[in-house]
């Protein structure tokens, strides 16, 4: 295919053999681990965990990804649709509370593929960067019952420096409207998110005004009970990163971000204890469950 799945609209020619983009995969699905993941947040996770599926690969490409070894130095295993599914099937046998797609969006067709027509027992989750079209995401409609986009960056400086996506916030405002049009406001049942959308933000060290933009957008936009939010406190400096991305964010920061969002009368979400920003709470991507 000719993709444009993304906004980068790199119309990259990605066939199952060939990978080709900004993601530099095919269009065949690559993942890098599936598992039940505990360290998402508690409304995903229930007893088990949540049933995460790892893809490799990305079109955001964050200078601070976490996750880099499988976003950016392509790490996984290529896989077919009919095996895919298959994993979500084995995750649900062993006691998933969901079918969590972490960072799917240049997979679409094939997840499309997977997931087939009939719903699924536990909801399925679109885990993204946020950076997304409405024109792809519309595909997923009826086939997704929540969503988890990130909303990295509200000003255009820092989605700029570290994404190189100056455009980031135009896309993610409208990606994330679209979402919501779909879902409509959050449905919980014995704790657990059934339908609905959960927008998470990690504050990045030294960025204190770009995180109190999201939550200004995020209060504006969308009433209590709308939509969940979840500022995360997680960043972990990465190898060769300088500057502020070379510390963690501190105690001060994540306290007036927390307080900013209580201010602004987002209280239907999550805050993270600073204690999560360490590298074992990165998963160890060795293939395993694929």
């Amino acid at each position: 295919m000719i993709c444009r799945l993304c906004p980068r609209n790199c119309g990259a020619e990605r066939t199952p053999e060939k990978a080709g983009g900004v993601c530099r995969m095919p269009s065949a699905p690559v993942v890098a681990k599936a598992m039940l993941h505990q360290w998402e947040e508690p409304c995903l996770v229930g007893d088990r965990g949540a049933g995460t599926v790892f893809f490799s690969g990305c079109s955001l490409r964050c200078c601070f990804c976490q996750n880099g070894v499988i976003s950016q130095e392509n790490f996984g295993r290529p896989i077919t649709a009919s095996r895919l599914r298959e994993i979500f099937e084995e995750l649900i046998s062993q006691g998933a509370a969901c079918i969590d797609l972490v960072t799917p969006t240049h997979f679409t067709p094939a997840i499309l593929e997977a997931l087939g027509d009939q719903p699924w027992p536990v909801p399925v989750v679109w885990n993204c960067g946020g950076y997304e079209k409405p024109e792809t995401l519309k595909l997923l409609e009826g086939r997704v019952q929540v969503y988890l986009p990130d909303m990295k960056y509200a000003l255009p400086g820092p989605a700029k420096k570290y994404s190189a996506a100056e455009d980031y916030f135009d896309r993610a405002s409208a990606a994330i409207l679209e979402m919501f049009r779909q879902t409509g406001p959050c449905r919980m049942e014995n704790g657990l998110l059934k339908q609905g959308v959960l927008i998470r933000h990690l504050l990045l060290p030294g960025e204190l005004e770009n995180t109190r933009r999201v939550i200004d957008w995020v209060a504006e936009t969308f009433r209590p009970g709308d939509v969940l939010f979840s500022l995360m406190s997680q960043y972990t400096p990465q190898p060769g990163a300088v500057g502020s991305l070379a510390r963690h964010v501190t105690r001060a920061e994540y306290r007036a971000a927390a307080e900013y969002m209580k201010n602004c009368g987002i209280t239907d979400g999550y805050t993270q204890e600073r204690t999560s920003a360490r590298e074992e709470y990165t998963p160890d991507f060795d293939l395993t469950g694929i």
